[in-house]
């Protein structure tokens, strides 16, 4: 059984930086996109940043391009987000997923498997 743990998830203040993790256990982590997603309170889950197993390509939303970094080690079947210059709008539960089909990575029907998420909370 596919399953997908988030880590690394707190309260830091504006400007800061933080780095989740997402470790994966039950698939063949190198052939799967993995991607991170956000939802704030009151609002519908959003696209962060995938990475694609096979080729490596990496994509991110514009309002986290510059400051996050998505990042893997298939070795250990994990998968980074660094976060830096964080600002109050990330406060966020952020999720990975993994998917091993699929061709708009930014959309979050094509995955298959999530984590539980991991809080995220910036203060201004």
């Amino acid at each position: 059984q596919a399953q997908l743990v988030e880590s690394g998830g707190g309260l830091v203040q504006a400007g800061g930086s933080l780095r989740l993790s997402c470790a994966a256990s039950g698939v063949t982590f190198s052939i799967h996109t993995m991607g991170w997603f956000r939802q704030a309170p009151g609002k519908d889950r959003e696209f962060v940043s995938f990475i694609v197993g096979s080729s490596g390509r990496r994509d991110y939303s514009d309002s986290v391009k510059g400051r996050f970094t998505i990042s893997r080690d298939n070795a250990k079947s994990t998968v980074y987000l660094q976060m830096n210059s964080l600002k109050p709008e990330d406060t966020a539960v952020y999720y990975c997923a993994a998917t091993r089909s699929g061709l708009v990575f930014k959309d979050l029907r094509v995955y298959n498997y999530w984590g539980q998420g991991t809080q995220v909370t910036v203060s201004s």
